[in-house]
């Protein structure tokens, strides 16, 4: 998940340097997204290995 959301973070910004807004700020919003369910897994992941 976390590999996803980084690859997502690399178009942002190749698009945003070669001038494409609508898919560096679509590309980004998709990086946040996959992000936040990232940490959200990770926090559940962890609070149920330690029972």
């Amino acid at each position: 998940m976390l590999h996803y959301a980084v690859v997502f973070f690399v178009i942002a910004i190749i698009a945003a340097v070669l001038g494409f807004g609508g898919i560096a700020s679509g590309a980004a919003g998709i990086a946040k997204i996959l992000f936040v369910v990232f940490l959200i897994l990770a926090m559940v992941s962890l609070l149920f290995k330690k029972r």
